[in-house]
């Protein structure tokens, strides 16, 4: 049946008073950075690659291991009761930091009194089999004694085995150290994954994590880009981007949020959902 003139502009009047209902209800312009990265799409670039850091707070995991986040010379760190351990740590490496490699190491490992509850001690590692190894590296603060000093702290310490402690983590903080120097400044988050805990050493208990992980922000404009890889406590021989993760996918495996509190929470999201290709190269290193 034919339309008459009357009737073809009712029905366009109609439809109009329906989308403008749907858009008074719905609201789309007051949606939150997480739909505005969902309509942005895994492929587009936000208008403007800028982040803002204001403190290392802006950058802390957000989860529940950490009972008590202290912050020393060279870096922060969230500290877990009950495994006696550091759930994380971070801090900002830079060239001039990274370059500066001028102290030796102190190795002067001690318990950290600023625990409250106090933290491992020597002895709990003593006949283990594993290693103290540093979440925050002793490579990374030869910059300042007192930085130095304060990565030897039994808080900084988690169980890792010999040949992993020796081996892929050692080239991985290698690596980092590389890439500071290269890319100026970076942000980083290290960690033992601290789920799933099923094996202990020494007096104090001390968890022995399966996994360890690093989340990488480069800071410097215009290109900034984000990574993190997650390494099993093993003997590992491979290259280490077969353990380069994004962010995104380190957040699943962990429950962790990280950056949650740092500002430009779209580009963020964006971020944490990709790796740049060949920025984080490890080519040559």
């Amino acid at each position: 049946m034919k339309m008459t003139r009357n009737q073809r502009f009712g029905l366009i009047t109609l439809m109009l008073l329906l989308i403008a209902a749907y858009l008074v209800t719905v609201e789309p312009w007051k949606k939150g950075p997480s739909s505005m990265q969902t309509a942005m799409g895994p492929g587009t670039s936000p208008p403007a690659i800028t982040i803002r850091w204001e403190g290392l707070s802006e950058g802390y995991p957000m989860a529940v291991t950490a009972d008590t986040v202290l912050s020393y010379t060279g870096f922060d760190l969230g500290y877990s009761d009950l495994f006696e351990q550091a759930a994380w740590v971070a801090y900002v490496l830079t060239r001039r930091e990274a370059l500066a490699g001028g102290l030796e190491r102190t190795d002067d490992f001690r318990p950290d009194t600023s625990i409250f509850t106090g933290s491992a001690d020597l002895s709990d590692y003593r006949g283990s089999g594993f290693d103290r190894g540093h979440l925050a590296p002793a490579g990374d603060m030869t910059w300042d004694m007192q930085a130095m000093s304060e990565s030897f702290l039994m808080s900084n310490m988690s169980p890792q085995l010999p040949a992993f402690n020796r081996g892929i983590w050692r080239r991985l903080e290698e690596q980092v150290r590389a890439w500071a120097i290269e890319k100026e400044s970076i942000y980083v988050i290290t960690g033992p994954v601290l789920s799933n805990i099923d094996s202990v050493i020494g007096e104090n208990n001390v968890g022995v994590p399966d996994y360890y992980f690093k989340v990488l922000a480069d800071l410097s404009p215009p290109d900034h880009s984000f990574i993190a890889f997650l390494l099993p406590n093993t003997r590992l021989t491979v290259d280490l981007q077969r353990f380069a993760i994004t962010v995104d996918s380190l957040e699943s495996f962990t429950g962790y949020d990280f950056f949650a509190s740092a500002p430009d929470q779209n580009v963020i999201r964006w971020l944490e959902a990709r790796i740049e290709p060949g920025v984080w190269s490890t080519q040559n290193h």
